[in-house]
């Protein structure tokens, strides 16, 4: 028999926690919609007590999702699990996920708890998190580098006081697979009522090992994964979605389980978390990276037009890759606009922003003459489609570029409704441009990352450009595109300006 493979995807928790990936709220309903689109059993949709605006994203998903469940991470404190269940509440399915750290060195270093008391305040928050849900999951946050015994007393306890999900976190990424997979089968042993129990496991990828741990631990009995769209995450990211979910339905002759996912929806979902925060998907990457079915070799060419499976272990159509699917053009009504957008998923909220969106997408078809679904994916992931959060707006700018010359820009920006002007040497078009743009600015920002990807082939593409700037503790990603790259990078500066002026970008969501 195969049993079933719950997907708990935490792109929208654990994923924003990647420096500069936070979402705004409307990003924040376009994934998940996306995500319940895919079939995901489960979406960690934030941690409500981080901030007003998680709460508020939270809250707003569990209005929009019918078929997900929605989950909100707390710890295991009354006034989190209160925020958590509130922000829940009107879900028609729903999960409050509470957690505690279980190892040595995070009950003596960080919580200053002692053992029992540990056990203790894990009970009592299985407790308050069933006064919002039957649905409670628990967490032994770093159970990786805890003491087995001490996991089976404390799983144990909070079997009995009514969590349904025991999760087994590899927090640090700092487990082995044959180690981990060691781990999942004592518990299922050893703890009394396991089997009353969904079993799941949350691995980080420190160690390049999270895909690998997570599947070692499916084999042992595990029957939920944690994982995140593109493997995004903190530090070197979580397990992967799309790998596990193609690991297990690929090699079925290993794996006894099955997911509910939609696979043909990996790519789309993969493209739209990658344009959303800003983080490019590598090209080699499993799956969902743009050479994930590409065949340089002759010999592999020669086979796979012979016979596909000789070197392709599944087909691309299967998760999700088609030709750029050419959709609209310059003649395109408003109608067929705003169709197309609804078979992408995306629903814009009001109709002043449809119109906005509309009166760029005429503007990008007097300069591209082929529109293809990923052109429409980025004109709606710019921010510049909602004027009321524009501060700094970009009017005009003229950039010159030559052999033997400096480079020089001259920009108009309107500052809150306010035109100003400034001009600037750079040792690039684009970095005059940024240096003309600070003139006015004055941000006090540190450009961490600037990085152009082409949004489809040919010279007439798209470059979609993602600036990430910090100042003190705040780190935020810009986005900007157009055809004209030198305009694409200044777009995506103001954008990232306009985030860190923001209240509906955050800092790190655990903070």
């Amino acid at each position: 028999m195969t049993d079933r493979l719950v997907i708990f995807d935490t792109t929208l928790r654990d994923g924003e926690q990647s420096p500069g990936a936070s979402m705004t709220r409307e990003e924040k309903i376009r994934v998940a919609r996306q995500l319940e689109k895919m079939r995901v059993d489960v979406i960690e949709a934030g941690f409500a007590a981080a901030s007003p605006g998680d709460f508020d994203a939270i809250r707003a998903i569990a209005e929009t999702l019918k078929d997900t469940t929605v989950c909100s991470l707390a710890r295991a404190s009354e006034s989190d699990i209160e925020r958590a269940g509130e922000a829940i509440r009107p879900a028609p399915r729903k999960r409050v996920h509470t957690f505690i750290a279980t190892s040595p060195i995070h009950m003596e270093k960080k919580l200053r708890l002692s053992p029992d008391q540990v056990v203790e305040q894990a009970v009592k928050a299985i407790g308050w998190a069933r006064r919002y849900t039957d649905d409670v999951e628990f967490s032994a946050e770093d159970a990786g580098r805890s003491e087995l015994d001490f996991l089976c007393r404390v799983f144990e306890a909070v079997i009995k006081a009514g969590a349904n999900t025991i999760n087994v976190p590899d927090t640090v990424g700092y487990n082995l697979p044959n180690q981990f997979a060691e781990t999942i089968r004592q518990l299922l042993e050893r703890v009394p009522n396991a089997d009353k129990v969904i079993w799941s496991v949350h691995c980080h990828n420190d160690l390049g090992l999270a895909v690998a741990n997570s599947l070692a631990a499916v084999q042992a009995g595990a029957r939920q994964v944690e994982c995140t769209i593109n493997g995004l995450g903190e530090r070197a990211g979580n397990a992967s979605l799309e790998e596990i979910v193609m690991t297990v339905r690929t090699r079925a002759d290993i794996f006894p389980v099955d997911t509910r996912i939609d696979a043909t929806q990996i790519v789309p979902a993969s493209k739209l978390v990658s344009q959303i925060t800003g983080y490019p998907v590598q090209p080699n990457k499993a799956i969902v990276g743009a050479n994930a079915f590409a065949h340089e070799s002759g010999i592999h060419q020669d086979g796979v037009l012979k016979h596909r499976e000789t070197y392709e272990i599944m087909r691309a159509e299967d998760v999700g890759w088609t030709k750029n699917k050419l959709v609209l053009g310059k003649h395109s009504g408003r109608n067929a606009f705003k169709s197309r957008l609804a078979e992408l998923g995306i629903v814009l909220e009001s109709e002043e922003t449809l119109n906005t969106a509309f009166t760029r997408f005429k503007e990008l078809a007097d300069k591209k003459h082929e529109i293809f679904d990923e052109d429409l994916q980025a004109l709606v992931s710019d921010e510049t489609i909602l004027p009321a959060q524009e501060y700094y707006k970009l009017n005009y700018s003229r950039v010159s570029s030559e052999t033997g010359e400096t480079p020089h820009a001259q920009v108009t920006l309107s500052m809150d409704g306010q035109e100003r002007q400034a001009e600037a040497d750079g040792s690039g078009p684009v970095d005059a441009a940024f240096k003309a743009i600070e003139q006015i600015a004055d941000s006090g920002t540190k450009l961490l990352l600037y990085s152009v990807n082409a949004i489809t082939t040919g010279t007439d593409a798209q470059g979609e450009v993602t600036v990430r700037l910090a100042r003190g503790e705040r780190v935020v990603n810009g986005q900007g595109a157009d055809t004209d790259i030198v305009i694409a990078s200044a777009k995506a500066y103001l954008n990232a300006l306009n985030k860190l002026r923001s209240s509906q970008d955050k800092v790190n969501p655990q903070v």
